[in-house]
C-alpha cells in the first residue's frame, strides 16, 4: 500500500500565478510519478456545507467578489478571539465532475483527494497569535505525511509534519517586506522546534534557516527546485512565436527586455528601471508582474510621459510607452515572450531560489541578475550577474546585453546547459529519497 502525503492549497487558490504555487504543482507531480497517493487541504470562506455537490462548487467559487455578510463577519470574529483550540477536522471534497475544471487544471494541479475547512489558513494564524502552537487537524483517512509549500502553523494529527521555507527574507531585509515580524519570527521559530524536517530550495536558504533560527543541520534539507516547460511550447517554432507576440503586444522578436514576478520592493524595479533608462537603448522593456506592497511608487514612474512613444502599424499611429506593465499573461503567452526577449532582466535584492532566472535559462534567454542571496547558486556563469545595488553596473550589462550579439549567443548556449543541473530528473531524485528517508527510516 502506498503512502498518502497531503500538502497545503494555500498557493494554489491563488487566481494569479505564484513561484510557491508553481512549486507547489511541481512537487505534487513529483510524488505522484514517485508512486504516493497526494492529497490537497483547502481553506474556503464559510462553513463547508454537508451537501457534497455544494462542497465541489464553493471550492472553486469566486468568494472575492462578494461582500461577506453580518452573520459571515460576526463568526470570523468569534473564530478570531477564540481560535480552535481541539483542533479542526477538514471535510473531504467529492470530485463528481459538476464543475468543468479544464480551464482550472492548470492552476489546482491534480490530486487524488481533496479537503476544505473553514478560512483555514486564517485561522491557523489567529490560533497561533493565541495559543502559540499549530493548529492541529484530523482527518478520515489518515496521511502519513503533510508537506506545507510555504511556512503555516498547521498540523496533521499523527502524521509526519514536513515544511518548506523558501528563504528568511522578512528577516534578512525587513524593510522590504510588509509581513507582521514578531509573529514571523515566533511562527518560523515554532516550526523549525516542532517540525519532522524542513525542506528548503537552495544552500543560501539552508545556511539561513540554520544561523537564523537555529534549526538542527540534519533536520533540513535543500531538494533545490525544477521548471519543467511542456515541449509544445519549448518547440514552438520562432516564427509562430514573433507572429504571437507582435500581434499582442506590437514587439519584435528579440526586439525587447522583459522582467517577470512579483511587483514588489525586493525584486529592485526601481533601480532596474533607473539602470535600464540610462543604458539609453530603443528596445522597450516589458513587466509582467501584478503590483504588490510599495508597487504604486514604482508605477508612477512607469506611467511618465516622457517615456511615451509612436508606433506605426500600416495605416495607424499607435501610443507606446517606452516601459510597460501587464499584470497578468497566460503561462504559454508568458513562455513566448521569454523565448522572443532579448534578454530577461531580473536584478532581485534577495531570492531563495530565483524561478524566473532558471526558466529563461532553460528555454535559452539571456539573464541579467543578481550576485546576491542563491541567484549565483543557481545561475553559475551562464548569466550576466550584477551588483543589484549599484546601477551604474546594471546599465553597462544592460548596454552589452544591447548591442553585444556575440554575448547573447553565447548566454543562449550556456544557460540550457546550466538549467539542466536542475531537471525535473533530478529534482524526483532529491524528493524521492527525502520521502523515503522520512516515511520508510
Amino acid at each position: 500500500m502506498s503512502h498518502t502525503i497531503l500538502y497545503d492549497g494555500l498557493n494554489l487558490s491563488l487566481k494569479k500565478g505564484t513561484g510557491v504555487a508553481t512549486y507547489t504543482r511541481s512537487l505534487m507531480s513529483t510524488a505522484q510519478s514517485l508512486g504516493y497517493q497526494t492529497g490537497v487541504v483547502h481553506g474556503i470562506p464559510g462553513n463547508v456545507p454537508k451537501d457534497p455537490v455544494l462542497r465541489e462548487v464553493l471550492l472553486f467559487d469566486d468568494a472575492s467578489a462578494r461582500v461577506p455578510g453580518a452573520i459571515a463577519v460576526g463568526r470570523r470574529w468569534l473564530r478570531r478571539r477564540v481560535a480552535a483550540p481541539f483542533g479542526i477536522k477538514p471535510v473531504a471534497i467529492p470530485l463528481s465532475g459538476t464543475v468543468i475544471l479544464r480551464s482550472l487544471q492548470s492552476q489546482f494541479g491534480v490530486s487524488d483527494t481533496v479537503y476544505a475547512a473553514n478560512d483555514l489558513f486564517q485561522l491557523a494564524r489567529y490560533h497561533f497569535k493565541r495559543y502559540g502552537n499549530n493548529l492541529t487537524m484530523k482527518f478520515d483517512a489518515q496521511p502519513d505525511l503533510l508537506h506545507c509549500t510555504y511556512p503555516m502553523p498547521i498540523a496533521a494529527k499523527r502524521a509526519l509534519n514536513v515544511y518548506t521555507i523558501h528563504d528568511l527574507v522578512p528577516l534578512r531585509l525587513p524593510y522590504l517586506t510588509e509581513d507582521d515580524k514578531r509573529y514571523h519570527y515566533k511562527m518560523l521559530r515554532s516550526l523549525v522546534r516542532r517540525a519532522d524536517h524542513i525542506v528548503t530550495v537552495s544552500e543560501t536558504s539552508r545556511a539561513d534557516i540554520i544561523k537564523v533560527l537555529g534549526a538542527d543541520e540534519a533536520r533540513v534539507s535543500n531538494t533545490y527546485q525544477a521548471v519543467h516547460v511542456p515541449e509544445w511550447l519549448r518547440e514552438k517554432p520562432a516564427d509562430v512565436i514573433a507572429d504571437e507576440i507582435a500581434g499582442i503586444f506590437h514587439l519584435d522578436w528579440k526586439g525587447y527586455f522583459l522582467f517577470f514576478g512579483a511587483f514588489e520592493p525586493k525584486k529592485n524595479i526601481s533601480r532596474l528601471i533607473e539602470a535600464y533608462l540610462a543604458a539609453k537603448t530603443t528596445k522597450p522593456l516589458i513587466i509582467v508582474g501584478a503590483p504588490g506592497w510599495k508597487g504604486a511608487e514604482t508605477q508612477q514612474l512607469i506611467d511618465d510621459d516622457r517615456f511615451r512613444f509612436y508606433l506605426r502599424a500600416e495605416d495607424r499611429i499607435l501610443p507606446q510607452r517606452q516601459i510597460q506593465r501587464f499584470d497578468f499573461v497566460s503561462y504559454p503567452l508568458l513562455i513566448s515572450l521569454i523565448r522572443g526577449a532579448r534578454a530577461v532582466l531580473f536584478p532581485s535584492l534577495y531570492e531563495g531560489f530565483g524561478l524566473p532566472v532558471l526558466e529563461s535559462m532553460q528555454l535559452g534567454t539571456p539573464v541579467l541578475s543578481s550576485t546576491e542571496g542563491s541567484i549565483p547558486e543557481i545561475a553559475g556563469n551562464a548569466a550576466l550577474l550584477v551588483d543589484p545595488y549599484d546601477t551604474e553596473e546594471m546599465r553597462k550589462a544592460i548596454v552589452s546585453l544591447d548591442q553585444d550579439d556575440g554575448l547573447c549567443a553565447s548566454f543562449a548556449k550556456s544557460g540550457p546547459r546550466q538549467a539542466a543541473r536542475f531537471s525535473p530528473d533530478r529534482y524526483q531524485q532529491k524528493v524521492g529519497t527525502l520521502y523515503d528517508t522520512l516515511l520508510n527510516g
